[in-house]
């Protein structure tokens, strides 16, 4: 992550590092060598919860963000269909682990956008948020739902 992210990560927790401690099911941790991050999460862990996501929304706050948490990692794809803001899609593996960014993703578009396939994790996040905190691949997420991840809430 840039500069820029560790001076945002500062003054958002200005009381510390992010910790174990901290985890909670309504926030997601996001590092990298550089930084960690920190977002408010809504988490999607059934499969109709899932389908419905962030359709009709028509704000979601900047660090801000939907989880969706599937049992298994598998091959999975999103549209847009019913979304009313661009959001970055954010792809991770079973270990947690950022495998790939759909960026900008245009509200409405019904053109299936394809994660991966092995899968476990999406984070919806703004669209261009992860570019302008200088999110990339290989970054790690932390949350009570991801089970077996690298970077764990137990410690």
């Amino acid at each position: 992550m840039s500069r820029l992210a560790g001076l945002l990560v500062a003054a958002i927790l200005a009381a510390g590092p992010v910790r174990a401690a901290d985890c909670a099911a309504d926030q997601l941790d996001l590092r990298d060598a550089d930084a960690a991050l920190r977002f408010h999460v809504e988490v999607m862990a059934t499969e109709d919860a899932r389908e419905k996501g962030l359709m009709f929304r028509e704000s979601l706050p900047k660090f801000s963000g939907m989880l969706f948490v599937y049992e298994t990692p598998q091959p999975v794809a999103f549209w847009m269909k019913n979304t009313l803001i661009p959001l970055d899609m954010l792809f991770f593996d079973a270990a947690g682990r950022l495998e790939r960014i759909a960026a900008n993703a245009r509200p409405h578009d019904e053109t299936p956008i394809f994660g991966g396939n092995d899968i476990q994790y999406v984070l919806e996040i703004n669209g261009g948020l992860a570019a302008e905190l200088g999110v990339e691949p290989g970054a790690e997420i932390r949350n009570p739902a991801l089970h077996g991840a690298a970077w764990s809430c137990d410690g």
